[in-house]
């Protein structure tokens, strides 16, 4: 245990120091993870996968659903599910190829086991890179979305071959039929739990209670859904999901409460994971050396390995979206035109009778986004492939032995590949990413465009709600204020629902007082009923929804600061 904090806090450390230095915190802590490991009388730092599988990967995954738009994950699904499920599919098959032909003692099924462990990339790396140089929202959706998907699919894929390896039976003969089961019921677990948790919520009506509820549910959706031999990922992440949107009806410190200590959480997760990942370098060759394998050969293919997962997503980018851009270059030699309202493309999914209402297959068709992504967007996919925290679990999660309790097959070099293709990917993709995001100046003035007027629609939204909210209170003002009050309360609360800087500072507990905090409160109520039901009506963008109810959160913050410093 005190290894395990030294360990964490070193990393925070590292992180801390990187982070003023503007570098990339990943790269760093695995750099220096990989020196400290090969010092003399460094103890081996391990852990047990089910703790990598069901304490780091729920809250991090959690986490990342929580402030995601499912709005954005539909409307995006397409490229999502392309990158999420079948691109894991296609890398793990040939890997799985690759590897049983250059591995004699490797069967296809051992070959596939490998495939399965290295195929999921980790987007934790490159979404704080985005984030940092400024992706479009559009690519940083596809792959935060793709991040929460491909994790299931690896791991379905993994435990398949686990069972047939190990002789383990499923309780579900069929693969197919056991991926499929994965695949629906651990959605369905993770919506009951996220109900439930919005239920449990909606009684507690304490900010701290509702932040510690909050811890539980990812551990409650991973292990329930497990535990019914569903997918744990996706129960966790549609759990996320679901308390995400429900969370516009909590209060306002519990969102503010969520929204740092989740951040805190996926800070302090990572650290440590990248940590742990440079930390192995040394005892995997020493576990290598112990089976008596070749370091030399198990390094060649190691590099192969790395070599063909660095290829293959570039490939299966290109196929699923380059090839519509490479020909209309060619057709037109001109750059792909994007509409001016570039989220809601109407060219699918319209009804021939404009006089018709649309049916429900039409609706949802006008929700998915058909746009290709540009050459440039797929450049940055492209090389998005860090691998993380799935694959270092899956390789720990080797059974030791197989059913009969002979020695599971070539187990330590099936980690010891694994290892350099994380480690790899990390340091090349991750090391590059920054330098090729620079060179391609990605900039889309329609999607910033329609941003704009997005903020500007959720800015008119918030006005007209206070201005509905202020003539009511104009009109039946409380008895005991005079109209000169009314008149100052009525002003400084329309001021300060527009502007934020400059907020009340009562000095005594008055009816002004009672007064000016009941108007404002109203108004911000009314205000946020009036985003959710323009979102709920499809008449605004989520995102823009959830970046005003983040304003109107810190306004009501500091209205109660100011408030209750002086009451």
């Amino acid at each position: 245990m005190e290894l395990l904090i030294l360990v964490l806090v070193g990393a925070i450390i590292v992180t801390a120091i990187a982070d003023r230095r503007d570098m990339q915190p990943a790269l760093i802590i695995i750099v220096i993870g990989l020196v400290v490991s090969f010092i003399p009388g460094m103890p081996k730092v391990e852990l047990d996968s089910h703790i990598l599988l069901t304490v780091v990967l729920p809250p991090l995954l959690y986490s990342a659903a929580l402030g995601f738009s499912f709005p954005s994950f539909l409307r995006n699904l397409k490229p999502i599910l392309g990158l999420g499920v079948a691109m894991v599919v296609i890398t793990a098959l040939v890997v799985g190829w690759v590897a049983s032909l250059v591995i004699a003692e490797f069967t296809f099924m051992l070959a596939l086991l490998l495939g399965a462990i290295v195929a999921p990339p980790d987007a934790v790396t490159a979404v704080a890179i985005g984030r940092k140089l400024g992706l479009p929202k559009r690519l940083m959706t596809i792959l935060t979305g793709e991040s929460l998907v491909n994790d299931a699919a690896a791991l379905s894929l993994f435990a398949i071959a686990i069972s047939q390896l190990a002789d383990t039976h499923s309780f579900i003969a069929n693969p197919l039929l056991l991926f499929g089961y994965n695949a629906i019921l651990g959605p369905v677990v993770g919506a009951a739990l996220g109900f439930l948790a919005l239920w449990i919520r909606r009684h507690l009506r304490n900010p701290a209670l509702e932040t510690v509820q909050g811890f539980v549910v990812p551990f409650a959706a991973f292990l329930a859904a497990e535990h019914l031999h569903a997918s744990g990922v996706l129960a966790v992440v549609i759990a996320g999901f679901i308390v995400g949107s429900g969370s516009v009806h909590a209060g306002y410190q519990t969102r503010l409460q969520e929204r740092y200590v989740w951040n805190s959480v996926d800070v302090l997760l990572e650290a440590f994971v990248f940590a742990y990942i440079g930390l192995q370098l040394r005892f995997i060759i020493e576990d290598l050396q112990e089976a008596r394998e070749s370091l030399v050969h198990i390094a060649v293919v190691s590099l192969l390995v790395l070599v063909v997962v660095l290829l293959i997503r570039p490939l299966c980018v290109f196929v699923m979206f380059g090839r519509g851009v490479v020909s209309r270059r060619i057709d037109a030699n001109a750059p792909t035109e994007i509409g001016a309202q570039p989220r809601r493309p109407a060219s699918r999914g319209q009804p021939k009778d404009p006089d018709r209402p649309p049916t429900r297959r039409q609706r949802w068709a006008q929700r998915i986004d058909h746009r290709p992504l540009t050459w440039q967007e797929s450049m940055v996919v492209a090389w998005t492939g860090m691998r993380g925290v799935v694959t270092l679990a899956a390789a720990s999660g080797i059974p030791l032995t197989v059913a009969s309790g002979e020695p599971f097959p070539e187990r330590s070099a099936i980690q010891a590949i694994a290892f350099v293709v994380a480690v790899g990917t990390i340091l090349i993709q991750g090391a590059t990413l920054p330098w090729l995001i620079g060179r391609l100046h990605l900039h889309n003035e329609d999607e910033e465009r329609y941003d704009h007027e997005q903020t500007a629609r959720t800015e008119e939204i918030v006005h007209l709600a206070a201005d509905d909210v202020l003539a009511g209170f104009v009109a039946a003002p409380p008895s005991e204020l005079d109209p000169s009050t009314v008149d100052f309360i009525k002003e400084t609360v329309a001021r300060q629902s527009r502007d934020a800087e400059e907020m009340p500072d009562p000095d005594a507990h008055t009816a002004r007082t009672d007064a000016f905090a009941a108007l404002y409160r109203a108004v911000l109520g009314a205000q946020r009923d009036a985003l959710v039901a323009e979102r709920d009506a499809g008449t605004v963008d989520d995102e823009a929804v959830r970046a005003m109810l983040e304003r109107l959160d810190l306004q009501e913050a500091g209205l109660s600061a100011r408030l209750e410093s002086r009451l």
